[in-house]
């Protein structure tokens, strides 16, 4: 949908965001393009993080109502995506709200004003944005394939996250994402908190962005992101 790049240009961006933000706009009925603009742009500033629909209403100086209604067009239109929440019974106090994904990490870049690419991967948002792309190759690869699986990430009440839980089979595999190529082995340690709950459990483990799979013990293992 959106190739960001350096030599993209700064004019042909902007033809190509205004253009996309008319379209989405007809499509949805929304009529005030400058709120909508801005709206779109604090999605961008959420990415990877679960919604707030406050900030978001507040943004652009819209009501809550109203940013909920937006938010589901461009989850419609495929320009956003929304992780659901794991849900199990026997866990309690977990997270009920989705976390927020741009579907192309390009036109988020664009929308948060990345002059380059080499600026942002090398800024402090890095990580965030290698998150997001991680999170929806996973999504494309399980929806165009033959395999079916539901996509979630965990949090609770003491703040104890798993980026993402894919449940396949009767079987949930844990995983963590981290841009590095040697993350922290000790990460491996936040699947203890499905060991309340009565769940099979496959592989697990740290895509990232070393070479090769390397193992980090009988059950775990660092996944080099270009196998995703």
């Amino acid at each position: 949908m959106f190739s960001y790049s350096a030599e993209n240009g700064g004019t042909k961006c902007v033809i190509s965001n205004t253009y996309l933000m008319r379209d989405i706009a007809e499509v949805g009925g929304i009529t005030d393009l400058g709120r909508f603009r801005s709206f779109v742009g604090a999605c961008a500033a959420l990415m990877g993080e679960q919604v707030n629909y406050s900030t978001l209403a507040e943004s652009a100086q819209i009501s809550q109502p109203t940013a909920k209604d937006w938010l589901r067009i461009l989850e419609g239109l495929g320009i956003i995506y929304l992780l659901k929440p794991y849900a199990n019974n026997e866990l309690k106090r977990l997270a009920k709200t989705p976390k927020l994904y741009f579907c192309d990490t390009g036109l988020c870049a664009y929308l948060s004003m990345w002059p380059t690419a080499g600026t942002l991967m090398s800024g402090a948002a890095s990580g965030r944005y290698f998150e997001n792309y991680v999170v929806m190759e996973l999504v494309r690869n399980y929806a165009y394939g033959k395999t079916k699986a539901n996509i979630t990430y965990y949090r609770d009440s003491n703040a104890k996250e798993i980026d993402l839980l894919i449940e396949e089979g009767g079987v949930i595999y844990p995983l963590e994402i981290k841009r590095s190529a040697n993350p922290d082995r000790r990460e491996v340690k936040k699947y203890d908190v499905l060991d309340k709950a009565s769940l099979k459990r496959g592989c697990r483990g740290i895509v990232c962005m070393c070479e090769e799979p390397i193992p980090i013990d009988g059950l775990n293992c660092f996944i080099p992101c270009n196998l995703i």
